[in-house]
């Protein structure tokens, strides 16, 4: 059956079994269906406010636009063109002549909000909070004051409850008790919604409210959503600041691997980056080929994927190219530099100039909404646990394992540490491959929230040394707390200046913070001993 004869049906179901009290008159449908807008939405208030049963399945038919007149007398039609009786329910023949209801955008409205009132009534919870939320938006008529006041009486649930006492409240506005009037405003004061402020703004210009008090309490109401607006507006900068410190976080820890530890200056990370994100892309790709239902795992696999891609590119570059350099760091940079440019052209041969398309799976779409104004999106919040776990990780890498052992002993003293029987040439390698295969963990974050493209790592390289050089070279707790508060200020400036004078700033800081501290914030403590 189809979705338009399933809805005929239940239609029908619901005028015949609604109720023989209160079952909808022929008479009281085509005065829902014809005359002009204001006698229907007149018609349709009246209807609501009794609460008819069969109401909503009439309602829900002519905004699917599967009613028609036949003189001034309305007939249900479904998608194949067959048409009943609405009283009957009775198949009837459907003249050439029948006119089509017209619903313009208010009669629309007016629809809207009169099937979600209905709704209230349902006992599925999600049901009525989707009600609700039609409703909060909706132009409400004072005549529905009744049926919100009712819902609100028999609702259970908080949440739904709460919205339905502020959508009570606006219609409250109106009322002739300055009481009344004063307990809305305190209520739709406690709003975190743009479109209440102005509300009450109209409110106060149409001139109609003479109560001081009642125009003060709605004052002091558009001064408390305004508060909070910006409160909310605040905690949104925090978060995209947090969110763009573990991107930084992500795209540095890998450097202050290679280079805060090794001293090695690698122009190619960001390629490392960009090498992630690709690898990314062919999950996807293969997971859309061969497991296309079990597309929203994709990101969990290549997570190990793309690490274990960098590090073996890592680990070729440091045994093929920067194992001859050390020592020699103008060379080293150049020569990274060059490969840098090998694998962006590489890059370009096999996947196009263009960037990829890389989507979120589904359970990284959408958002936590706290606020009318705050959003916080899933991918976001992803990425910064991701970082987390990811610095967590290095950490233990570095402080709880042999080779970390190692790789801090090499760093200390390279010399001391072959003496005493450590791989030197190894513990390089494995490092290095390491730093690179971080750089790839933070491609697989970085392709969720971004184009993936050729160019994609030298967006990041500049950024990423600038966080291991703020926060002290071979510190990884300095690193953390550069990158984050790199993060913080740069979205905290971006709301006074802008994006690009904000990032000037945060430069000019940098260079001011190095020059009265080389070593960074957060130096090693101790003797210096020679790589």
């Amino acid at each position: 059956m189809s979705i338009g004869k399933k809805v005929i049906g239940l239609v029908l179901g619901l005028l015949l079994t609604g109720g023989q009290a209160q079952a909808l008159t022929l008479d009281e449908m085509a005065a829902l269906s014809s005359g002009d807008n204001d006698a229907r939405i007149a018609a349709l208030n009246k209807q609501v406010a009794k609460a008819d049963p069969a109401l909503l399945g009439f309602l829900q038919a002519l905004e699917n636009d599967q009613v028609k007149l036949v003189g001034d007398k309305p007939v249900l039609v479904d998608d194949s063109g067959a048409a009943h009786d609405p009283v009957s329910g009775k198949a009837v023949a459907l003249p050439d002549d029948a006119e089509d209801v017209v619903n313009n955008n208010r009669m629309r409205g007016a629809l809207d909000a009169a099937i979600a009132g209905l709704q209230l009534n349902s006992a599925d919870v999600a049901v009525r909070k989707a009600a609700v939320e039609v409703l909060r938006d909706a132009d409400l008529d004072p005549a529905e004051l009744d049926m919100i006041r009712r819902a609100e009486a028999r609702e259970t649930n908080a949440d739904i409850k709460d919205m339905l006492e502020r959508i009570r409240s606006r219609l409250e506005l109106s009322s002739p008790d300055s009481a009344v009037r004063m307990r809305a405003a305190q209520k739709l004061g406690e709003s975190d919604r743009a479109e209440i402020k102005q509300l009450l703004a109209d409110h106060l210009a149409e001139g109609t409210e003479k109560d001081p008090q009642v125009i003060s309490a709605i004052k002091v109401a558009m001064l408390n959503i305004d508060n909070r607006i910006a409160r909310y507006e605040m905690y949104g900068t925090l978060f995209t600041g947090i969110s763009l410190g573990s991107v930084l976080l992500l795209a540095a820890l890998g450097l202050a691997i290679t280079y805060g530890l090794m001293g090695v200056i690698n122009m190619a990370h960001g390629e490392m980056m960009m090498l992630g994100a690709y690898a990314t892309y062919m999950v996807q790709h293969a997971f859309q080929s061969w497991w296309p239902g079990m597309l929203g795992a994709y990101v969990i696999v290549a997570i190990p994927f793309a690490f274990a891609v960098t590090m073996l590119v890592g680990m070729a570059l440091e045994r093929l190219v920067i194992r001859h350099l050390y020592g020699r760091t103008l060379e080293t940079l150049l020569a990274t530099w060059g490969v840098s440019l090998i694998l962006m052209q590489l890059v370009r041969t096999i996947f196009g100039a263009q960037n990829v398309l890389v989507e979120n799976p589904s359970w990284l779409s959408g958002g936590l909404a706290l606020s009318s104004n705050l959003v916080l999106p899933y991918n976001r919040i992803a990425i910064i646990v991701f970082a987390a776990l990811v610095l967590l990780l290095v950490w233990l890498l570095l402080v709880r394992t042999r080779l970390g052992l190692f790789v801090r002993a090499v760093t200390q003293n390279r010399r001391m540490a072959s003496c005493v029987g450590v791989n030197t040439a190894r513990v390089d390698m494995l490092a290095f491959g390491i730093g690179s295969g971080i750089a790839g963990l933070a491609g697989v974050a970085l392709s969720q929230v971004g184009n993936v493209g050729p160019d994609l790592g030298t967006n990041y390289i500049v950024d990423s040394f600038m966080v291991v050089v703020l926060g002290g070279v071979g510190q990884l707790m300095g690193t953390v707390y550069s990158a984050l508060g790199l993060g913080m200020l740069n979205k905290l400036l971006e709301g006074y200046t802008g994006a690009v004078l904000a990032k000037i700033i945060v430069l000019v800081l940098i260079i001011v913070v190095i020059q009265k501290r080389p070593q960074g914030l957060f130096a090693l403590k101790g003797r210096s001993i020679d790589g």
